[in-house]
């Protein structure tokens, strides 16, 4: 194909291309920026520039032919832009230049700042643009990122000592006289409390823990002994020390608590026959409730009984404390046991320690044996008026202590008792032989019983009067069967029945021996029921003429009651009258329900201390107030 048809061919080619690109880049939709959200600027169109360009257009080319057609300009593109069409040969082969290309590219337009972006203590102008003339740069956004705040952690309080706490508390809680159930109940506290401290900052004790340390030290004005909780020492520097201190003290208040409700000692191993039960607080029990009090030690404190009867014996205790002793103390030398009649060097020395001038004679007289006896009685001894070994240790003491002793062992007693007696309640104190009936803090009723005889001691414990029995049957109790009317029987077969006893066969091949109601029935016409283990109650007595007497100790274990039919108006209620209750005599056994359970404590106090203050001593009929004073005495 010659030369100038293939230009033709070229030209026509590349000019149909360029008008099908037209509407394409109508078509072309509107950019965004995606990081400030407006529409980009159009981009110019790219041109080719010649660095040589004239000012006059470039000159025709010459065609040999005939009509004039336009001319088709080919070449190639060098750096400086296209070359003059005329000094181009079209003959010639297209070839790239390897000069590189260069592209003039206006500056970019942006818009103007969004008020809203700038933030609002940094004003910020508006900036021409300044003209590109390099190739393009990344913007910077207008509106600045925030200020990250700074992180600042803060432990919970006492979560520094959490690792030392762990580490310790093993052997911290190991307190004499703390079980194995209360230590893992106090480490069990920790653990739950993510073995945070309860009582120390990072200083030493908080409010809390002073509180506490306070109360265990007043612990001898409840009859306990400061002694028996040490507090731990510590520097504010140690956190080890501290956290020991900790547990030891969550340890001692534990205890405190412990002791306060009757915990010291267990009375069912001074006697079969003292069988109270104890309110001993759980050592959760105790935590909780000292970790969440406005006042800590007041309720520590609280754990002591509440009852007037203490309250008075706690301050006849800081009564006594602070009265010196002015008897003179008199050294004794042991030797044998003195009784009425002996002649012996140490009488003198007795006779000065009891207060009584001298004799003549070193003989140990009736008026020395009595004043020893009445020392005995004081002393909680038995009063035999005879100088054994136990009377000489206790002549050793000073007046003031044995009476502080006194104190202390009965106050322990309190602490047998359940916190709350009842708003309504029945007491029988049984060395005082006597019967109240509590109304609202006020006694209504009292009377004088008897108890029973020291072989045969009136047990020791609270129970729930629920019943009285009108007309009842009397069961020989076992021990009375045993002692009595089994020889009896052996040795007559009407031996009962000649007594008017009613004898049967149980089922296992035993005998049942029964008085049934009447006038001569041991348990009178009345009796008031509080079921319990050891099978004792209040009941009426034909043998109405005991009462007169002093010592009333007569009886197998039961109480019986003086004018029991007035006992029971106060405890049947209105319903049932006095003579009412009378015009069922005679008939058979009738039950009658009262109308809410009464609680019934019997007691053993043999000192007791007025309103006035004054103190009336009670004879220790079974040698209870002894083996308290003892077990306390041997315990510390």
């Amino acid at each position: 194909m010659p030369p100038r048809h293939w230009a033709k061919l070229t030209s026509a080619s590349a000019l149909a291309i360029m008008m099908g690109c037209l509407p394409l880049r109508a078509e072309t939709p509107v950019q965004i920026d995606a990081t400030l959200g407006v529409p980009l600027p159009e981009q110019p169109e790219l041109k080719l520039l010649d660095s040589e360009r004239t000012a006059s257009p470039p000159a025709p080319i010459a065609h040999s032919g005939a009509a004039s057609e336009p001319e088709i300009v080919t070449g190639t593109v060098s750096a400086g832009g296209p070359r003059d069409p005329a000094k181009l040969d079209a003959t010639a082969p297209v070839e790239a230049e390897e000069e590189p290309v260069t592209l003039d590219i206006p500056a970019i337009e942006m818009p103007a700042t969004d008020p809203a972006l700038v933030p609002a203590s940094k004003a910020v102008e508006p900036v021409a643009p300044a003209p590109q003339t390099g190739p393009l740069q990344s913007v910077e956004p207008l509106v600045p990122p925030p200020e990250i705040p700074k992180v600042v952690v803060t432990l919970p309080p006492g979560l520094e000592f959490a690792a030392a706490v762990a580490e310790h508390l093993q052997d911290a809680v190991a307190v004499h006289r703390l079980s194995e159930r209360e230590r893992n109940e106090i480490i069990a506290a920790y653990q739950a409390n993510e073995n945070k401290p309860f009582w120390i900052d990072g200083k030493g004790w908080n409010e809390a823990g002073k509180r506490i340390v306070a109360q265990l030290g007043r612990a001898g004005e409840d009859g306990l002994r400061p002694g028996d909780y040490p507090l731990p020492a510590f520097e504010a520097s140690d956190k080890a020390k501290l956290a020991e201190a900790d547990i030891r003290l969550s340890a001692l208040a534990v205890l405190y608590a412990r002791d306060a409700r009757g915990g010291r000692i267990d009375p069912r191993r001074l006697s079969k026959l003292i069988t109270p039960t104890l309110y001993l607080p759980s050592a959760t029990e105790v935590l909780s409730e000292l970790a969440g009090a406005a006042d800590a030690g007041a309720v520590l404190a609280a754990y002591n009984p509440p009852h007037e009867g203490y309250q008075r014996l706690k301050a006849k205790l800081a009564e006594m404390r602070e009265h010196l002793d002015d008897t003179p103390l008199v050294r004794i030398p042991a030797g044998p046991a003195l009784k009425l009649g002996m002649r012996d060097e140490r009488v003198p020395l007795v006779r000065a320690r009891l207060g009584l001038g001298p004799s003549e004679e070193p003989v140990f007289d009736r008026s020395t044996s009595l004043a020893l006896a009445d020392f005995q009685k004081k002393a909680g001894l038995p009063a035999n008026g005879i100088l054994s070994e136990r009377t000489l240790a206790a002549l050793g003491k000073p007046a003031s202590a044995r009476g502080e002793e006194d104190i202390v062992a009965q106050m322990e007693r309190w602490r047998w008792l359940p916190p709350d007696l009842g708003t309504d309640h029945i007491m029988v104190n049984v060395p005082e032989m006597r019967v109240r009936v509590i109304r609202s803090g006020k006694v209504v009723h009292e009377a004088r019983t008897i108890i029973g005889k020291p072989e045969s001691a009136t047990p020791i414990f609270s129970h729930k009067m629920d019943h009285v029995i009108v007309n009842p049957s009397w069961y020989v109790p076992p021990s009375i069967l045993k002692k009595e009317f089994l020889p009896g029987l052996a040795a007559d077969p009407d031996y009962a029945a000649k007594r008017g006893y009613v004898v049967t066969r149980t089922r296992g091949g035993g005998v049942s021996v029964r008085q049934p109601p009447g006038e001569r029935n041991a348990l009178g016409w009345i009796k008031f029921m509080f079921p319990n283990e050891h099978a004792v109650y209040l009941h009426d007595t034909p043998n109405r003429r005991l009462f007169a007497g002093e010592r009333r100790a007569l009886s197998h274990g039961c109480v019986r009651v003086e004018n029991p039919f007035a006992l029971a108006d106060q405890v049947l209620g209105p319903e049932w009258t006095h003579e009412r209750l009378k015009r069922l005599i005679g008939s058979g056994e009738r039950r009658i329900n009262l109308p809410q359970p009464l609680p019934i404590h019997l007691v053993y106090n043999t000192i007791v201390v007025g309103a006035d203050g004054h103190v009336t001593r009670f004879d220790d009929v079974y040698g209870f107030h002894r083996l308290v004073r003892q077990a306390l005495e041997q315990r510390g």
